[in-house]
């Protein structure tokens, strides 16, 4: 199981080797504070998955089409195709004038090769701009490449801005048959890694291989540094980050920490390409261990012998300790993966394909985290509730506050819903999508978390007349809610990697952040489109009357024209303040006022009259274009994007909306015959 976290990169003063007094001081504190992380380590939350990003670090914003969109336009056009084309696979640009201008940088893994580094950093680009929309500093880390650009330029030795924040991704299995002697060989082949990757590369990258035993035959690293570093500043940028991590790491598998500067990677599994540029044969069992080196070098430089040895003074008094301590965190995690097999024998989720189990694995929280966090599911937390279970609201011991949605575990629905959600919503990334931070699937519960998201949802604002935030909805939040709707499905319809359909958009699956930022939510009922697909059919139909395109609650035809059509419904609620929930009668009101150019009547009275009439009438315009009852006469969701952010003149005149009966039943769950 591979856990994420988020962490502060530490600063650690230089070692002495010298066993004195201090130093065994100083080794049994470190030991201390190593046994403290080992303990908390795996309770800790799981951060976002891959890819890795980094966003606003600076906290500084830019406009659409501003200069610094244009920069960085620029930027995204040239930085990979020069990175790739580098002998060293890295590049930096400056783009434009201060205070727009953008630097950038873009490095690619050391063993890749150039077509392969060229479509990752372009697809970084294409990543990182939809995740950290408006940023104007961002960071993002792939297996095989990494994309950094900012506002503020940083220095390939700077250990502050950007770089004092960094991604550790550990492998939670472990080494059972002799963790001691597997730390040291780990240490020592480690140490031999970033020594070839400072001093012996002109890519300042090197790989590593050693033997160990039957159960986990070899053992693998990676050290890498921006090749515009010297010797002297990647064995330094190296040597802090394996000290801190190592310690952290303990007996586990595998573990990573990626870093602006430098970054290193082991496995007990190859995941590099070629031969390893570093052998290291393994000591029989019961053999004294390689003594590992790894320090900071002397200030003239890493010639003429290492002398600062971090991990002899450490190792030699903390070992048997720590193999102690082992055994006891083996144990915690013997009972975790119980834990997790009972949930598999009893969860249908765990069927899916090896990459979804994968994904399942690396995002899994704690059921007691969970349990902690929102006062073991009491009813004073939760936030809502809907056909799949409840929402609660949690905080985390970090402070960090979440939303977790509970399936009921009578619904045997919500489990094939949740695991559609989990595997569609971890897998995309935009500012106006809910973003998803775990799972937990123990003691026969399936939990999804998410972001917490201050302000609820649409619908709760919208159509309560006793709720104090619906006069505070002013016309301007009104239309940013309505832009943000509108690129969340632009991405989901034609910019993300997936081509997704959500096929239950709805005021109540919109959720609004503290600045009135529009999320959409609830992805139970998405369906993912090949590029080349129009259109599908089924005979099990879900949703929402009101919301729901005639030919999907009739027929059961869905595709992206449908969600046009329920972002249209939206549409003229956010602007009247009405709800759909008699969609016909919704339309008739809406089409007589817009025949007779009277719309500006219909804005919701709650505003006081206080709107921009031409914003309102473009608005019922572009929504009653997509509540067109032909889906070909439908908008996609990037002309709607346009429309919306830009006078383009004169816009199609719309058909008379779709009308169908609305049956008893909010939600339909029929089959319907095809």
């Amino acid at each position: 199981m591979i856990r994420v976290y988020l962490i502060k990169e530490l600063k650690l003063p230089p070692i002495i080797t010298l066993p004195s007094v201090h130093t065994v001081r100083m080794a049994l504190h470190l030991l201390a504070v190593a046994a403290v992380v080992a303990a908390v380590s795996p309770l800790a939350p799981s951060a976002v998955g891959y890819p890795w990003p980094l966003c606003g670090i600076t906290s500084n914003y830019f406009k659409p089409k501003s200069r610094f969109q244009s920069n960085l336009n620029l930027l995204a056009a040239t930085l990979p195709k020069n990175a790739s084309a580098s002998p060293t696979l890295y590049a930096t640009a400056v783009v434009g004038a201060i205070p727009e201008q953008v630097w950038g940088m873009g490095l690619c893994r050391g063993d890749t090769n150039v077509s392969s580094c060229l479509s990752c950093l372009t697809q970084a680009f294409q990543d990182l701009t939809n995740e950290c929309s408006y940023y104007k500093d961002a960071t993002i880390y792939y297996n095989y490449c990494m994309l950094h650009y900012s506002d503020v330029h940083t220095l390939p030795d700077d250990d502050t801005g950007p770089t004092t924040q960094q991604y550790t991704v550990r492998n939670n299995n472990n080494v059972t048959s002799d963790p001691a002697r597997f730390m040291s060989l780990l240490a020592a082949l480690t140490d031999a890694t970033v020594e070839h990757a400072a001093n012996d590369s002109t890519r300042r990258f090197a790989t590593g291989e050693a033997d160990f035993d039957k159960e986990f035959p070899k053992v693998y690293t990676l050290a890498q540094c921006v090749p515009e570093q010297t010797p002297a500043q990647c064995h330094k940028c190296l040597a802090g980050i394996v000290v801190e991590s190592l310690a952290v790491f303990q007996s586990n598998i595998g573990g990573r920490v990626l870093a602006m500067n430098c970054t290193y990677r082991y496995e007990t599994a190859p995941f590099f390409n070629g031969p390893a540029m570093v052998r290291l044969a393994s000591p029989s069992s019961g053999a004294p261990a390689p003594v590992p080196t790894i320090g900071t070098p002397a200030a003239g430089g890493v010639t003429g012998g290492r002398k600062h040895r971090v991990f002899t003074v450490l190792l030699a008094v903390v070992l048997p300790t720590l193999a102690a301590l082992n055994l006891l965190v083996c144990y915690c995690f013997w009972r975790r993966r119980r834990a997790v097999a009972q949930a598999k024998q009893s969860c249908p989720m765990y069927s899916a394909e090896a990459d979804d189990m994968e994904m399942v694995d690396s995002m899994l929280i704690d059921i007691s985290t969970l349990r902690a966090a929102t006062g073991d599911f009491n009813e004073s937390n939760k936030l809502g509730e809907g056909g799949f279970g409840k929402v609660y609201k949690g905080v985390l011991s970090d402070g960090k506050e979440i939303a977790v949605k509970r399936l009921s575990r009578s619904s045997t629905q919500g489990a094939a819903e949740l695991k559609n959600e989990l595997a569609l919503v971890a897998r995309l990334r935009h500012k106006n999508l809910v973003r998803l931070i775990g799972v937990c699937l123990e003691q026969q519960e399936r939990l999804l978390v998410y972001e917490f998201v201050p302000n609820r949802s649409l619908d709760l604002i919208l159509f309560d007349s006793e709720n104090e935030n619906r006069k505070l909805l002013n016309w301007e939040q009104r239309y940013n809610i309505i832009n943000g709707i509108a690129r969340g499905l632009q991405y989901l319809h034609e910019d993300s990697r997936l081509r997704v359909v959500h096929r239950d958009l709805k005021a109540s699956n919109i959720l609004l952040d503290e600045n009135m930022n529009p999320k959409i939510s609830d992805f139970g009922l998405a369906r993912i489109f090949g590029r080349d697909q129009t259109q599908a059919v089924t005979s099990r139909i879900f949703g929402t009357y009101g919301y729901m395109a005639p030919e999907y609650a009739m027929r059961g035809n869905y595709s992206v024209k449908s969600d046009a059509f329920s972002f249209g419904v939206m549409v003229l609620e956010i602007v009247t303040g009405r709800s759909s929930g008699k969609a016909g009668d919704l339309f008739n009101t809406v089409w007589e006022h817009w025949e007779a150019e009277t719309v500006a009547e219909l804005v919701d009275p709650s505003m006081g009259g206080s709107f921009a009439k031409h914003d309102v009438v473009r608005c019922i315009h572009v929504a009653l274009l997509c509540v067109q009852e032909d889906p070909a006469a439908r908008p996609v969701m990037s002309y709607v994007v346009t429309m919306l952010g830009t006078d383009i003149g004169t816009l199609q005149a719309p058909c008379k909306p779709a009308f169908f009966a609305r049956r008893n039943d909010t939600i339909l769950s029929t089959n319907v015959s095809v």
